[in-house]
């Protein structure tokens, strides 16, 4: 495919997600319906789609329109090129552009505009980012990074590099987190290698294992991972926990299980055991010492990875959200023995998910816990947006 083919493609994909559709769903129908498309050309595709997304309102300010043509012409006029170039209407090019598609805007760029975001989550980013709205709304612009975490019980980083390289992919270390690579050559190959497979690497946010790194697993603790989705955070703990005959136990559990599918071959190759448990079993295996609460956000540290949320969130999915925060604070303590430590995360930046919430919790339950570490991480190069609060339960 050409340059000019990619552009046709990505247009076709973003008028369905606009109309609607996941992007990856209609990304994969494309794909499906593409079958001249190699993996080079896949990969095109999507990388245009996605940096539509995480520019979307800027890109259909510039290109004068709100479907997917519009859009792209903004994109090409974002990055400097004449959309003229690749919208000629030869072979599987786009056609060529009108004679008002030619005419170039010049808007007058809004403040939400140059954020790319809905006004009123603009609105929202400025009340609880305050000086730091248009920055953290602009970070979710850029490509994500892709990070490793290194269970450092079975290699050392310098070996798990090495053992990347010879897979054919290119991974160094970051700054402040001991078991953290960032990819830069071989990101698709990742789950082939050696190093995946035998569960020396595991794909986590940096962001995420520096979190993690602040719990402290005590020999023979019981922790239970009360929002488990994937496990990646358990792994993490489990990873970091003492080995010995008085090992730490993990327990994990969610509200909706299929969510844990792929927990226990991950457990496997990471060569730990973690016990799944069923919302009516988890009485049974109390008291825990760690309860760590991942709870479902608004997603907003990581909008770059998943730009389309940023479009679909609405005040009351948000209200939604900030809801069953409290609601799982308040539900999971109860697990928690005296002198134990309660651990609330998100990968939001929004102060109303993080901070506010904690002292929501706090206020109501200030008589029986208290509040020992908290951290908020913002969209970096290297990481996404992040918040970690431990507390301690008095008695």
């Amino acid at each position: 495919m050409t340059p000019a083919a990619h552009i046709a493609a990505a247009i076709d994909v973003l008028d369905q997600v606009f109309e609607g559709q996941a992007a990856e769903q209609a990304l994969t129908r494309w794909a499906r319906g593409a079958r001249y498309a190699g993996s080079r050309d896949r990969a095109a595709v999507r990388d245009h789609v996605f940096q539509a997304l995480r520019c979307r309102r800027s890109y259909a300010a510039l290109g004068g329109g709100q479907d997917g043509r519009a859009v792209m012409i903004g994109a090409l006029r974002a990055e400097g090129v004449d959309p003229v170039t690749l919208f000629t209407g030869e072979g599987h090019a786009p056609r060529g552009l009108s004679d008002g598609e030619r005419a170039v805007p010049h808007p007058t760029l809004s403040e939400a505009d140059s954020a790319d975001l809905p006004d009123w989550l603009w609105r929202v980013f400025q009340t609880d980012l305050g000086a730091d709205a248009m920055v953290q709304a602009r970070a979710q612009r850029d490509r994500a990074p892709i990070a490793l975490r290194v269970n450092l019980n079975m290699k050392t980083l310098s070996h798990s590099i090495d053992m990347l390289k010879n897979d054919g992919v290119i991974a160094g270390p970051v700054e402040g987190c001991e078991t953290a690579l960032i990819v830069s050559e071989g990101a698709r190959k990742i789950r082939q290698t050696e190093a995946y497979l035998t569960g020396v690497i595991e794909l986590q946010d940096v962001s995420s294992q520096s979190a993690m790194a602040r719990v402290t697993v005590p020999q023979g603790a019981r922790v239970l991972d009360y929002c488990a989705g994937g496990g990646g955070k358990t792994l993490a703990l489990a990873a970091r926990a003492r080995q010995g005959p008085d090992h730490a136990r993990f327990f994990a559990h969610d509200r909706t299980p299929a969510r844990m599918a792929d927990l226990p071959s991950r457990a496997a190759r990471a060569g730990v055991c973690v016990t799944l448990l069923e919302s009516d079993e988890i009485g049974r295996h109390q008291p825990f010492d760690i309860v760590l609460c991942d709870v479902p956000c608004s997603g907003s540290g990581t909008w770059r990875r998943t730009p389309n949320a940023k479009w679909r969130m609405t005040p009351s999915r948000l209200e939604e959200f900030i809801n069953i925060q409290i609601d799982i604070l308040q539900s999971s303590c109860d697990f928690l023995r005296p002198g134990g430590q309660l651990i609330y995360t998100t990968c939001s930046v929004l102060a109303r998910e993080n901070m506010a919430q904690i002292r929501r919790f706090c206020g109501a339950n200030a008589d029986q816990y208290v509040l020992e570490d908290d951290l908020q991480m913002p969209v970096t190069e290297t990481g996404d947006g992040f918040f970690f609060a431990s507390l301690i339960r008095k008695y």
